[in-house]
């Protein structure tokens, strides 16, 4: 397989941890576009980028990094919501929340993730430690599940509320939540994107987006369709089948960067 064609593979998902981390489809996006115009201007680099996601990951991680450390960064060239996501980002600590969507959200070993961010392996098992522990911090909110399979409804619901947040309501068609959120605006959504009756759950979320501008998670058996880069596209995505840490992390995020639109 060439190359090209083996990061291809694994860019989809390395959207996906970009835009989890840094809160938005515009500015992930740019940092692995950053990485793979260094990769292209550096030999070493793009040779280094074989072997799969790890090397991928890590490669991408210098970048980040090194743009995150910058003092310098002139933050007039951002637009409004990727600013305020930099700012959060300056406030915390980003190593525990780049351990967790590693370890969870992007589903590497804490030994690969060791690896990717360049610390020992007990150092990341710490920094995911604190991260739940920053994660439990959390304000409480109201949440929204739009999800037309009643046993994952139910796993969402329960993780939910053992997170100390409440249930606004369980939906499995669009019309459903369309009278939900008429009578309550969620402060938080899960949406399905295939729903029972043939209806999308991005058709869903857009009415609630209407009415207020609220933190999204979707929910899909089939990410990489939604992550290609083309056009707006959800900034937190959860695959199916999924692990409660995963969930949990993109709670963490989406509650962390705030009430910003999931499509920027």
């Amino acid at each position: 397989m060439s190359l090209g064609a083996e990061v291809a593979a694994h860019l989809p998902f390395l959207r996906r941890y970009a835009r989890a981390l840094t809160g938005s489809q515009a500015t992930g996006d740019a940092f692995v576009q950053a990485t793979l115009e260094a990769a292209l201007a550096d030999e070493d680099l793009a040779n280094s980028l074989r072997g799969g996601r790890v090397p991928l990951y890590r490669a991408f991680n210098k970048v980040w990094s090194s743009a995150y450390l910058e003092p310098g960064v002139d933050q007039g060239e951002l637009g409004q919501h990727e600013a305020a996501a930099q700012d959060q980002l300056n406030k915390i600590t980003p190593l525990n929340r780049q351990a967790l969507l590693l370890t969870t959200v992007e589903d590497f070993t804490p030994a690969e993730a060791s690896a990717i961010m360049g610390i020992a392996e007990a150092d990341v098992r710490t920094l995911v430690q604190e991260a739940v522990e920053e994660i439990d911090r959390e304000t409480t909110t109201s949440v929204l599940i739009i999800e037309d399979e009643p046993l994952i409804s139910m796993q969402l619901e329960d993780l939910v509320q053992s997170l100390g947040h409440e249930i606004c309501g369980t939906a499995a068609t669009r019309t459903q939540a369309q009278k939900i959120v008429a009578e309550r605006t969620p402060g938080l959504v899960l949406a399905d994107i295939q729903l029972a009756d043939g209806s999308s759950g991005l058709d869903a979320v857009d009415d609630i987006l209407a009415i207020d501008s609220v933190p999204v998670i979707f929910i899909t058996a089939y990410p990489e369709r939604l992550l290609t880069g083309d056009r707006p596209e959800p900034t937190y995505l959860v695959t199916k089948p999924f692990q409660e840490d995963t969930v949990r992390a993109a709670i963490s995020q989406a509650l962390f960067f705030g009430s910003s639109h999931p499509l920027n």
